[in-house]
Formats: C-alpha cells, structure tokens, sequence
C-alpha cells in the first residue's frame, strides 16, 4: 500500500487466533503486548448477533489501562486476552492509544453500555441474558432491573459466586447451571482479571453463547455505584470520578499504573511509527511489500 504521507498511518498486522470461522473477524491493534480490537459498539453489537446465529461459543473481555498494565505481569491474564474472540477498548486512553496506530474506525465500548445496547437490542431479538457475578443478591436485583427497563428481555438466569476458591467440581455444576438455562448472552461481572480468566477456563465450554465481561456494570446498573456524569465519560475524565468515590481502593490503579500506561504506551507508539517511516523509505510500502 502507497500512502502520500506514511507518518499519518501506521499498519499493524491482525493478532493470530485460531477460529472455528471467521465470522465477525476484527483486526487487532496490540497495545503493550494486548491485541485490542478496532470496533465501534455497533459493530461489536453486530458481530455478538452474528455469533449467536451461527451458535458457536466466543467470549469478549473489555479492556482497560488497568488490565493491560496487569496483563504485562500476569501471563495467564495476557493468555486469556489472547485468546478472546474480542477485545474491546473499555476506557479513553486505550481507544486514544489504538486511534494512533490505526486508520480503521473505531471508539470506545465500555462495559456497561455494551450491556444497555445488547439489552436493547435482545428486547426485539429474545436472545436469553444469565447474569454471573456481584456480591449477593446484585445478579438478581440487575435481572430484575434489566427487564423492567426492556420490556420483553428475556432472563434465563442469575448466579452469584462464593468469594472463595472452588473446587472443579463446584466450577463444573455452575456451568452446567448456564447451560442448561439455554443462555445465549452471559454477563460475567467479576471484575479484571477473575472475569477474564473464567472466561478464557470457561466459556468454550457453554454451547451457543456469548460470554462478556462487564466487571463493574452490575454495580453501576444496580445503583450501588455511581457512574460519572456523560461529559467526564467523553472527556477520558471517569477516572477522576472514581478515584473520588473509592480512593482507597483505587489510588494505585490511577495514580500509578495509568502514568505508566502513558509513558510505556507512547514510547512504542512512537517506536512504531519510526518503524513504519524507516520501513517506507527502504520499500514504498509500509507492510515492506
């Protein structure tokens, strides 16, 4: 590909995963060694009702600065991301990050309005939600919830798990639970990184459907937690409104993994586009063709 300015586009190469098909196939922007997505929230909505047509078991994790700062020292956690069907840019400075290195369109999906527009949309479709995850009783009151705010969503069921470690056995009836609730949308709200790797363990494994994971959506839509308002939302701001409500909790992720993500996450976006110019000049091409 010729461009008439290389310094403008930078053109990474899709992440490799194996695939039973290739059905709602996103190119994937690898950010510190995270393979993000380049969707918007109508596409991801798009290809989730593709997947479940084609009735196949996929699973989608949102992403943050904090995930991927984790991910650069958990191993288990970059598998996991890996190995999603998706990755969704839950946070600005990760869609600000990817927009730099990508001509293909693409925003911000977070979690919790993922699950309002896929609630929406199952209202028309009957696609069937199980909720898992939140302290006790949260499932349950975000079913509740979820079906008084879209008439006709359809709850196949809600489950919350001990805050303990379990035994294979005890994992193995909970999703048989799932399954024999004929699920076609799980909402896994464990939060970063139990829900990814409960996914990446678990989500192969329930015929049919859709796992994604919303981390704190079931407390925001359950009024436990505040969200910020819509102009901090858009503004990269909603940081700043959670660290006001939980300090204590999430000072460090704030204050300290997000200067992080910045520096390390500009230098190889610069390191990326002095490949792509040196790249250029030798080839005419920016992908050396």
């Amino acid at each position: 590909m010729f461009v008439s300015n290389p310094a403008s586009v930078l053109r990474f190469k899709n992440h490799p995963l194996p695939r039973r098909s290739e059905i709602g196939a996103t190119q994937r922007v690898p950010i510190l060694g995270v393979p993000v997505s380049t969707v918007t929230i109508e596409r991801a909505i798009s290809t989730v009702g593709d997947w479940i047509g084609e009735g196949e078991s996929r699973y989608i994790s949102t992403c943050d600065v904090h995930c991927i700062m984790r991910a650069r020292s958990e191993p288990n956690l970059l598998a996991a991301f890996n190995a999603a069907d998706m990755v969704v840019p839950d946070g600005k400075p990760v869609e600000w990050t990817a927009r730099a290195r990508t001509d293909q369109p693409m925003t911000r999906v977070c979690g919790p309005d993922l699950m309002l527009e896929l609630s929406k949309r199952s209202a028309e479709t009957g696609w069937r939600h199980y909720y898992y995850g939140g302290a006790p009783g949260v499932a349950e009151d975000l079913a509740e919830r979820m079906s008084k705010r879209y008439s006709g969503l359809q709850v196949a069921g809600t489950w919350c798990p001990p805050f303990r470690p379990m035994s294979e056995a005890e994992q193995d009836e909970e999703v048989a639970r799932i399954i024999d609730s004929g699920a076609q949308i799980v909402w896994v709200g464990l939060g970063c990184p139990k829900q990814d790797l409960w996914m990446h363990t678990h989500a192969h494994k329930i015929p049919g459907a859709v796992s994604i994971g919303v981390g704190a959506a079931f407390d925001f839509h359950t009024g436990r937690i505040a969200r910020a308002p819509v102009w901090m939302q858009k503004n990269g701001l909603e940081w700043a409104h959670r660290l006001s409500s939980e300090p204590s909790r999430l000072w460090r992720r704030y204050l300290v993994m997000a200067p992080q993500f910045l520096v390390l996450s500009g230098l190889e976006t610069l390191e990326g586009k002095a490949r792509a110019r040196k790249t250029f000049r030798q080839t005419g091409s920016l992908d050396g063709r």
